[in-house]
């Protein structure tokens, strides 16, 4: 049997990242060949990866990629089992990889490099939910990564000239859009965008709360109860977070009209780890 060196077991944990011990034992069952060492590694991290898919995965962060010119991006839910992984560098820089891959390839294979980093870390990774926007046009794709990226926002907003995207202006309401959207939750763009028998749902509960009012009545107040729903769940018609008594629609028609151009939200994305097992 051939004598391990400190040297070889170095080598093969810069290389791989495995633990001491693991790179020990894979270059003595190797016999000492580093390549063989490195595949050994692998079948090995295989192994780890398939026992650990069954545990739970709770914790983990929200990471995203733009593309140069702010046409593409995609955001991107990436969990494990514990923060302390979470907030580990390497496991942000993986993800920030996994996006950079769905991005250029929506297809992209990421199983090898999920599997390699389950027996790296010793939890269980799960690429959880990931997303894509594109701007047809002009305009730009813009991204906000709340502190500790537990929440993230992705935005599309077209305009009418392309230069309006690189002025700063409009980069600065990209970035107020981006942090409305953080902080209020809504669930749509506008009220076209929402789903008609959600509206219909919402009218027959307020109709039935005030069924004893005379009929004439019972319309404004659905009409008031719908206008308050609205300016809850729909991007445009919230209260600006930065000043209460404006709409987020004006501060946009505000911005256009100072660039002398339109500007459109078409959709957004918020994800927030760990919403989708609740």
């Amino acid at each position: 049997m051939a004598d391990i060196t400190v040297a070889q077991i170095s080598k093969l944990r810069q290389q791989t990242s495995a633990g001491m011990m693991d790179c020990k034992k894979a270059l003595t069952e190797s016999g000492g060949d580093h390549e063989a060492a490195v595949d050994w590694l692998r079948k090995k991290g295989a192994v780890t990866a398939a026992k650990k898919s069954s545990r739970a995965t709770s914790e983990g962060i929200i990471s995203h990629q733009i593309l140069p010119g702010a046409k593409a991006g995609i955001l991107l839910e990436v969990n494990c089992e514990t923060d302390f992984v979470g907030k580990n560098e390497s496991f942000q820089n993986l993800c920030a990889d996994f996006a950079q891959s769905l991005l250029e390839d929506p297809n992209a294979d990421l199983e090898a490099r999920r599997t390699t980093a389950v027996a790296e870390v010793g939890e269980n990774i799960v690429i959880q939910r990931h997303a894509r926007l594109e701007v047809e046009g002009h305009g730009a794709i813009a991204a906000y990564i709340h502190h500790g990226a537990k929440v993230g926002v992705l935005v599309q907003v077209s305009t009418g000239k392309e230069a309006t995207a690189e002025s700063d202006e409009f980069k600065s309401l990209l970035r107020d859009i981006t942090l409305q959207i953080a902080a209020a939750s809504p669930e749509a763009v506008d009220r076209t965008s929402i789903d008609p028998t959600l509206i219909a749902k919402e009218k027959e509960i307020a109709t039935e709360q005030f069924k004893d009012k005379p009929a004439q009545a019972i319309e404004k107040i659905v009409e008031g109860k719908l206008e308050k729903h609205f300016s809850t769940v729909c991007l445009v018609d919230q209260a600006f977070v930065k000043q209460g008594d404006l709409a987020v629609k004006d501060h946009i028609s505000a911005t256009a009209k100072v660039l002398d151009d339109t500007i459109t939200v078409d959709a957004f994305l918020r994800y927030q780890v760990g919403e989708t097992g609740e």
